[in-house]
């Protein structure tokens, strides 16, 4: 099953981001030249993986690289309803926080109004959310 990439359009500094099939050896590449162009000056992703049914380690590595970057910037990468066995993969190599995982789109909306919100009374820390 190759990897299928749909990308929304940019909301409020938020893009969603919805992975199926395969992000493995085969296909991370693609999956890395269709978000390099998003990742500048963007505050959070939403990667949906709710169709993704395999990642490798090559998958985890651009994962990696999509935090690091929009880490740069104070940006986040927040992760939507991943299948167990994806879970389990986050689990096993501590690739996401935990409180970045998220069951639903509504519920990573609410953690980034909340962020927000902190951010706009003087705090910067996450912590809590």
């Amino acid at each position: 099953m190759e990897l299928q990439i749909h990308i929304d359009p940019p909301s409020n500094g938020s893009q969603r981001v919805a992975l199926g099939g395969r992000l493995d050896t085969n296909s991370y590449a693609e999956f890395d030249r269709q978000l390099e162009p998003l990742l500048a000056g963007m505050q959070s992703l939403l990667l949906d993986l709710s169709e993704l049914v395999y990642i490798s380690s090559a998958g985890i590595r651009s994962i990696f690289r999509v935090r690091k970057a929009l880490a740069g910037h104070a940006g986040k990468v927040l992760v939507l309803n991943p299948q167990p066995q994806i879970q389990k993969v986050f689990d096993v190599v501590k690739a996401v926080p935990l409180n970045e995982i998220f069951s639903s789109a509504a519920e990573a909306d609410a953690y980034l109004d909340a962020m927000q919100s902190k951010v706009l009374r003087g705090g910067d820390d996450d912590e809590g959310y």
